[in-house]
């Protein structure tokens, strides 16, 4: 990843610069209360159960069609769960068409559309370990090839208090800061995908109970800020000579 990193624009890298200080300042005001993440998620919530939704009813932006919740489904000890991210219709490019889908499941469309983007794994000290991608049954989802998908990442923006506006920016900051690894975990979602589908022709892919987690990669944000911070330097330096 750090080539990767090195390679890109210092645009992009300066966007990237500021989500890792969002995150880090989302860090430092939530511990100010003894808080985290995933503490203020299920904060006044009840018992928390697997597969329910916190916080209840889910987190939406209307401004933007942004979406998220966190659950747990998967029996991981090093889990204790994760956040599904989306983009709703509302606030995807108009010009972005779903993944043909010819098979018989029903699926979120006009309207109703909805794309997962990505999903963050956090452990229990309400910190981000891995991001992953799901196949399209996982979330009901309409699904969007990646790089339809990779434009709405670029839309996702939570920017209101519920149930905590210091959440609302890390979530939003993490999809900026490990924007080259959501672009691999994308590419390598769709090319699992059609790899699954030559392996058993004439099934349903999309609504395989067999293939849940399409993609996943360790990430950790300190490191991922000095990559950033490096290759921004080296650019400073090359400009320099």
């Amino acid at each position: 990843m750090e080539a990767i990193i090195n390679r890109l624009s210092a645009e992009r890298l300066e966007r990237m610069r500021q989500a890792g200080r969002v995150i880090l300042d989302s860090y430092r005001a939530l511990d100010k209360a003894d808080a985290n993440v995933v503490g203020q998620c299920l904060a006044h919530q009840g018992t928390f159960y697997e597969l329910e939704h916190y916080p209840q009813g889910d987190v939406f932006d209307d401004e933007t069609g942004a979406q998220y919740y966190y659950h747990a489904h998967r029996p991981d000890a090093d889990e204790h769960g994760h956040f599904h991210t989306f983009l709703r219709a509302t606030g995807m490019p108009a010009d972005v068409t779903p993944v043909p889908y010819h098979g018989a499941a029903e699926r979120p469309e006009g309207d109703d559309a909805v794309g997962h983007l990505i999903a963050i794994s956090m452990n229990a000290e309400g910190f981000p370990t891995h991001l992953f991608t799901t196949n399209r049954w996982v979330t009901d989802e309409t699904f969007y090839p990646a790089a339809g998908t990779l434009r709405m990442v670029e839309l996702f923006k939570v920017d209101h208090v519920f149930p905590c506006l210091a959440v609302n920016h890390w979530i939003t900051a993490m999809l900026r800061l490990f924007w080259p690894q959501i672009r691999a975990l994308l590419k390598a979602r769709d090319e699992t995908i059609r790899g699954w589908q030559r392996r058993h022709p004439g099934e349903d892919v999309f609504e395989d109970r067999d293939l849940e987690i399409t993609s996943i990669m360790a990430i950790d944000v300190d490191e991922q800020i000095a990559l950033v911070e490096a290759a921004l330097k080296g650019m400073a330096v090359n400009a320099a000579q």
